[in-house]
């Protein structure tokens, strides 16, 4: 995959409606911006993902429980969890394009653009040495790639500072100071930095003069604290334990773009882990481990994540990482791991006036718990998963696919019932509905009759059906059948007493979950 390429993104985009995967929503009112509706195919590939982020968090663990909370919360929920006060981006506009833009984005897209000067310097290198070429050497040594490294550093830590310090003057200066121009206009005159907040307001009554001011939860998280003891009481619970829960947040982000990458509207898989204080960080490295495990046992690369440690914490937060994915348009955050401390029970009991701890029978003592965070966005793993799988072939009879390799246990169709011939009075079209009859109560299955067989297996490709079963006339005289493999266009003959238990192998969910 290659960096920053917007190409690919447009490519993955165009691919993704044209067969059924996302479409913009609105469309024909010529579409909102930044909101997305997932296709039949998007919604089979988003409800697997969703699928195997619950089975890996909540069947395979004894002490995680999941809940669905509520989208629309007690307002002062979120003047305890801080977001009325401080859940705000730093805005900027170009005065010539007219456009706004994330302050902080800027630079980052800037540091980005340095990186990949060092990534340059590094594959130039790799070229150059071939077998003895030595990275982390290269990378110690090399004065360009020093230069680099030493220039991003510095920018990333004075941006921190200025942020955390709510110094937005020093933003625009260092903007300025760096030469970034609008990426529209290419103009350098620019507004103050302000601060924007980022959630949805909405009115929640029956006549406007009655109604009072909520708000769209701008994360899952909240829902979760404030049912802490609920959970705990009812189901009996004892620290270390976890909540999880899969839901819609919204941010009326400044600028929300590349794809499905950066929206207003989004889902989110969350777990909150509560421990006892003093063993958080030894339960935020275990997290650590446990979540990029369950990414790489998808099998998209590995060398497509890394780990980003943050250099300058949330007020709330005693350590943090985010789990970095290789998108088209570079290494970009997929999933978020951090210690929040106590601050989220502990501003809940104090605006709620309610004690939210843990009894501990075997000390005998209460003690509000610690709380170790995985958050990952939903849309970003679809378009991680989405964006690894995208393949242009050239094949050995020099004809070109594009396919979709995406994870069998998580592709929307795990197999394709294909019969030869769509005449009736062949009897393939009967024998191909028995053999769909019968998968259909363990597998998603396609059935597809039009077209010559090497097209069906195309189209078939392209949504990312691991298997195609293929019902011809032999299957009328010995019940076989052939199974064509998506990914290397391997056929043999099964008999169809066996084909459930073969399916069975290669497309269960139960294959990944067994890596974990």
């Amino acid at each position: 995959m290659a960096q920053n390429d917007d190409n690919q993104l447009k490519k993955i985009a165009g691919h993704a409606k044209e067969y059924g995967f996302i479409f913009q929503s609105s469309e024909i009112y010529d579409g909102l911006s930044a909101a997305y509706d997932y296709g039949q195919n998007g919604v089979e590939l988003k409800n697997n993902i969703k699928q195997y982020w619950w089975k890996a968090m909540v069947q395979m663990n004894e002490n995680i429980v999941g809940i669905d909370t509520s989208i629309f919360m007690h307002p002062t929920t979120w003047k305890a969890s801080g977001h009325v006060d401080a859940f705000n981006d730093p805005m900027i506009d170009n005065k010539d394009s007219k456009k706004r833009y994330r302050a902080d984005v800027l630079v980052e897209e800037y540091l980005d653009k340095i990186e990949a000067k060092i990534t340059k310097e590094i594959e130039k290198a790799e070229k150059r040495f071939g077998d003895t070429f030595d990275k982390e050497q290269f990378m110690a040594t090399n004065p360009n790639v020093l230069r680099n490294q030493a220039k991003m550093d510095e920018i990333s830590q004075r941006l921190g500072n200025s942020l955390e310090t709510e110094n937005l003057a020093d933003v625009k200066a260092l903007i300025e100071e760096l030469g970034i121009a609008d990426p529209v206009s290419g103009s350098k005159n620019w507004t103050d930095v302000r601060q924007f907040n980022l959630m949805f307001s909405t009115e929640m009554g029956s006549v406007a003069e009655g109604a009072s001011k909520i708000y769209l939860r701008p994360e899952t998280a909240q829902g979760i604290f404030v049912n802490f003891l609920n959970v705990q009481k009812s189901g009996r619970m004892k620290v270390p334990f976890g909540i999880a829960q899969i839901g819609k947040a919204f941010r009326n982000e400044i600028i929300a773009r590349q794809f499905i990458f950066r929206m207003r509207e989004f889902e989110q898989m969350e777990m909150q882990f509560f421990v006892k204080p003093g063993e958080e960080l030894t339960w935020y490295e275990s997290w650590k481990e446990k979540r990029i495990k369950w990414h790489k046992a998808l099998g998209l690369g590995d060398e497509n994540y890394r780990f980003h440690d943050h250099i300058n914490l949330a007020h709330y937060a005693n350590a943090a990482a985010d789990i970095q994915f290789n998108f088209p348009m570079g290494f970009k955050e997929l999933e978020g791991i951090h210690s929040r401390t106590d601050f989220d029970l502990k501003a809940h009991e104090e605006h709620s006036g309610k004690k939210l701890q843990f009894f501990d029978s075997v000390e005998n003592e209460s003690f509000v718990p610690y709380v170790v965070e995985t958050s990952i966005g939903l849309d970003r793993m679809f378009l991680a998963v989405l964006s690894a799988a995208y393949t242009e072939e050239t094949l050995a009879d020099g004809s070109e696919r594009t396919v979709l390799k995406l994870p069998a246990a998580l592709a929307p169709y795990q197999v394709a019932i294909l019969p030869l011939l769509k005449k009736e009075d062949s009897g393939l079209p009967q024998k191909a509905r028995e053999i769909l009859a019968e998968l259909q109560f363990d597998f998603n299955c396609q059935y597809d009759e039009k077209d010559a067989i090497g097209k069906r297996y195309r189209r078939q490709d392209a949504i990312g059906t691991p298997y195609c079963v293929t019902i011809d006339h032999q299957t009328l005289e010995d019940n076989t059948v052939t199974i064509r493999d998506r990914d290397d266009l391997s056929q043999i003959r099964i008999s169809i007493d066996e084909l459930k238990a073969k399916l069975t192998e290669v497309t269960s969910i139960t294959n990944l979950l067994r890596k974990l």
